[in-house]
């Protein structure tokens, strides 16, 4: 049934991994957790337990890891922030995998986001027909991750207007939700928590309260380093993105994923990589989450219609989809980039340079 689907969650896809630290387990395990706090970092960073390979999950500052664990530990909620594509989402739903065993206690965060689905909801057929009661109660999954101690996800708070967002600083103030229509309250489990991302894009949409803020301990995402740490991430992930789709195309080679990370890197950055030339940046945040997926496309084009190896046709169209969007000037900007610096890199590049400027053209 599961390969039917097309996506699975973390807990799911590593299921492996995950029983083999739950059955190797020495260390101290916290109420509600799955593992110890030592496992629960050997399942992000990678590692090795009873000769099954844990693939890491997260590639970065193992410290930021391990500060992310210990807040979780604590009655104190977790915010990750950080540019978009540097892996916020990612490393939430992994905790919640390995801490809980289920990272699906998910609000998604928009414009459209009610308090009632952070806190609950009524079945208006049977409050109609019956009243209130505990049976007309739609839980939200802040209120199902309560009651069971388990850790619920916020992702992109900042999208959600002030108002809603503060109806989390009693939740995570108190730890209970109270249900005025039954005269009741119903309070949290050892082992509620709450990890939330906020995207840095998006501050001042609807900037996060300072009281909110109070009852979050926060940790910052960098973007990858290097080069090098970009290509890895890069790697990995495409890798396993590949193992669940039928692209019929090869993982591109170290010099195709280095060519997308310079230039996402040069254009997001401002100046090429040796800091010898100023670059316009775009508007478009060509983050390293839209480099996978430009490369993940490439996958798709090559097996669908070329011989199964990414071409520069194929490189140059993601290229061109993933920096030239709605903003105008971008155009521009991809266009000098290709003359001033694309054009003057030598044999290697040509071929990538024609078939972009052909599609700019």
């Amino acid at each position: 049934m599961s390969e039917e689907l097309q996506r699975l969650p973390a807990e799911v896809m590593f299921q492996k991994e995950l029983d083999a630290l739950i059955a190797a387990e020495t260390n101290p395990v916290p109420t509600g957790w799955k593992m110890s706090p030592k496992s629960v970092l050997t399942y992000i960073m990678g590692g090795e337990c009873n000769g099954i390979k844990i693939m890491p999950k997260y590639i970065g500052n193992r410290r930021i890891v391990e500060i992310a664990i210990a807040t979780l530990i604590t009655d104190r909620a977790l915010l990750l922030i950080g540019e978009p594509g540097t892996a916020k989402s990612w490393l939430s739903e992994h905790l919640c995998a390995a801490i809980n065993g289920n990272s699906t206690c998910v609000i998604q965060g928009t414009a459209g986001t009610t308090e009632e689905q952070i806190r609950y909801s009524w079945n208006y057929a049977m409050l109609i027909a019956e009243g209130p009661s505990d049976k007309a109660i739609i839980k939200s999954p802040i209120f199902e991750a309560m009651e069971e101690g388990k850790i619920a996800r916020f992702e992109e708070i900042s999208r959600c207007a002030s108002e809603v967002q503060d109806a989390l600083i009693s939740i995570l103030s108190e730890k209970r939700i109270s249900i005025p229509e039954l005269s009741k309250d119903s309070a949290a489990k050892k082992g509620f928590s709450v990890i939330a991302t906020a995207n840095t894009r998006d501050r001042g949409v609807n900037d996060m309260s300072a009281a909110l803020k109070r009852r979050f301990n926060i940790v910052v995402l960098p973007s990858p380093n290097t080069l090098e740490e970009e290509m890895n991430i890069v790697k990995t992930r495409i890798e396993k993105l590949s193992e669940g789709m039928a692209l019929l195309s090869k993982v591109p080679k170290a010099e195709v994923i280095k060519k997308v990370c310079t230039i996402f890197r040069e254009l997001r950055q401002g100046e090429t990589l040796d800091g010898k030339q100023k670059i316009k940046s775009t508007a478009n945040v060509l983050s390293t989450a839209e480099a996978i997926s430009l490369l993940t496309n490439s996958m798709s084009l090559a097996g669908s219609f070329g011989d199964g190896v990414i071409s520069d046709a194929d490189l140059a169209a993601g290229l061109q989809g993933a920096i030239v969007k709605e903003d105008s000037k971008d155009s521009k900007i991809w266009e000098e980039y290709l003359e001033n610096i694309m054009k003057k890199r030598g044999k290697e590049w040509i071929g990538l340079y024609n078939e972009c400027r052909a599609l700019n053209g």
